[in-house]
């Protein structure tokens, strides 16, 4: 007994002579010691059969949720090699369910309003950056209803006049920007991409009186908007953090400048502007109710993010990508002279369809850097997965990762190269299983016609109820930013070489890391 008391005695000794904040520390070492051996006998002793298989992890509530940050593709990809189409990893606490391939695509985009919810999932990120009462801060019937009313701004014949705005506004920017005087020189291309992504989206969409308010500062609002959309926000949203409090500043300033706008409007009693603040100033749900000025202001913020963050990602790519392949670049500038004239004249909406190898650029950089790398939606009653012993319970969130399918090697040979040539018919890259849109089954949600199909591999603006509203848009925007500065410039990597920079996921949204730097050289034209 002597020597049993004498082993218990030295540590309780050992323990009592360190000091207050050492002997916390080694409690806290032993309580995370205990909660991960628990853990891991929890991972192998206690697995449902009915739900899919949990990625092994270490830590409790933290779960995968690092390695999934750091890198969601590469992530699903590994996990997809051990586990299959379907298994489940904790984020942050929640069991999350993933569900990848065409048959993951169809399942979670085109779920049941009854069964799969988006509002629940995103509301704490988007209800600070657009505002209240829109969007998801609203039921689904009523962003259906919204979704109806900006869509007058997304016609044909909208678009037709939205190719000379746009096209306007980059000549315009380039000839004033000071990072471009000269005959050459180099740039970190993104911020530039962002600012023109806004000028000419508010332009295009919103007319010349809200395009005159803009500014590089008032786009630097829509960054610290959109940095709002950081991943632990999903949590932490409401946290006086110095992300938070930009975004929370860039809100309130956006909004009153719409709001001073409505305001300003409706004093003059304007009847004639036939723009997309009018058209919602004058927009009448169908319980009656006029839409509230602020519904208004929010709505023409939600306009210009839903599509600042992809549109400026992409179009930051495409020109990464272009540096990296001079070769394509004066194909794409070739392809102008010979479909268009070599006096190259003004640009206009007909023109983009004489321009296959411009719309294919806009594609494949979405299909390889898709901007949205995970869609989630809260399962609101457990869900059996077609083809497995697998149901989904409501405490699980679901999550679609439709760039996943996009990169598959059975449906795009060679999918890690960017090869816009792909999208031609005897490309041998050329894609398979990718469905033509206009043979698809359509379905109107309450805002119009769209395409229901989620099974396709290439899937870049969703599907489904909550398919982008503005993916038409997008591409005239694209093309037109994309065919405007190949008249303007020659790009190419500053060191010569065909490498890209890597992305960054600090964000919900893909986007390169800066600095991305690229050397620029005006052509003679210009």
């Amino acid at each position: 007994m002597g020597f049993l008391n004498e082993a218990v005695a030295e540590p309780a000794l050992w323990f009592s002579g360190l000091g207050t904040a050492s002997q916390i520390g080694v409690v806290l070492l032993g309580i995370i010691t205990i909660s991960v051996v628990i853990n891991v006998l929890k991972q192998a002793l206690f697995r449902n059969p009915n739900e899919p298989p949990l990625v092994f992890h270490w830590f409790p509530f933290i779960g995968s949720t690092i390695t999934y940050g750091m890198d969601p593709p590469r992530f699903f990809k590994e996990n997809r090699a051990k586990y299959g189409d379907v298994f489940t990893f904790i984020l942050l606490g929640k069991k999350t369910t993933v569900c990848l391939g065409t048959q993951g695509n169809e399942f979670i985009l085109n779920g049941k309003i009854r069964d799969v919810c988006a509002e629940e999932i995103y509301t704490v990120l988007t209800t600070p950056v657009f505002g209240k009462d829109v969007v998801y801060d609203c039921p689904n019937s009523k962003l259906m209803e919204q979704k109806k009313f900006m869509k007058v701004a997304l016609t044909t014949e909208a678009f037709r006049s939205y190719v000379p705005i746009i096209a306007d506004e980059v000549t315009t920017y380039f000839k004033k920007s000071p990072d471009f005087k000269g005959q050459s020189g180099t740039v970190n291309i993104p911020p530039k991409l962002a600012q023109i992504t806004i000028f000419t989206a508010s332009h295009a969409l919103q007319g010349k009186e809200i395009r005159d308010k803009f500014d590089e500062s008032l786009a630097d609002l829509y960054h610290d908007l959109d940095m709002g959309f950081s991943p632990v926000n999903f949590m932490l949203h409401w946290a006086p953090l110095p992300w938070n409090k930009r975004r929370d500043h860039a809100q309130r300033t956006v909004a009153k400048i719409y709001m001073d706008t409505i305001k300003a409007r409706r004093e003059r009693g304007e009847t004639g502007s036939q723009d997309i603040m009018y058209h919602l100033m004058n927009s009448t749900y169908k319980n009656g109710v006029p839409v509230p000025d602020h519904e208004v202001a929010h709505m023409m913020i939600a306009l210009l993010m839903a599509g600042q963050h992809s549109s400026s990602s992409t179009s930051s790519w495409i020109m990464l990508r272009l540096a990296s392949r001079p070769d394509i670049m004066e194909e794409l500038y070739e392809e102008q002279v010979r479909s268009l004239g070599a006096d190259l004249p003004p640009l206009t909406y007909e023109d983009l369809a004489k321009l296959p190898l411009n719309q294919a650029i806009v594609k494949e950089t979405l299909r390889l850097h898709a901007p949205i790398h995970s869609i989630m939606r809260a399962v609101k009653s457990p869900m059996p997965v077609p083809g497995t012993k697998y149901v989904i319970p409501t405490s699980h969130v679901l999550l679609s990762a439709p760039g996943v399918s996009a990169t598959d090697p059975q449906y795009f040979p060679n999918p890690e190269v960017w090869d816009p040539h792909r999208w031609e018919p005897d490309s041998p890259n050329a894609p398979s299983l990718v469905r033509n849109e206009q043979d698809e089954e359509k379905i109107d949600y309450g805002y119009g016609l769209v395409s229901k199909g989620a099974s396709s591999p290439y899937l870049p603006f969703g599907a489904g109820r909550h398919r982008c509203i503005g993916e038409q848009f997008a591409n005239v925007q694209l093309q037109t930013i994309v065919a405007m500065i190949v008249r303007m410039f020659k790009f190419r990597n500053v060191d010569g070489s065909d490498k890209v920079i890597g992305t960054d996921y600090a964000s919900l949204f893909s986007r390169p890391l800066e600095p991305a730097i690229i050397y620029w050289e005006k052509r003679d034209r210009a």
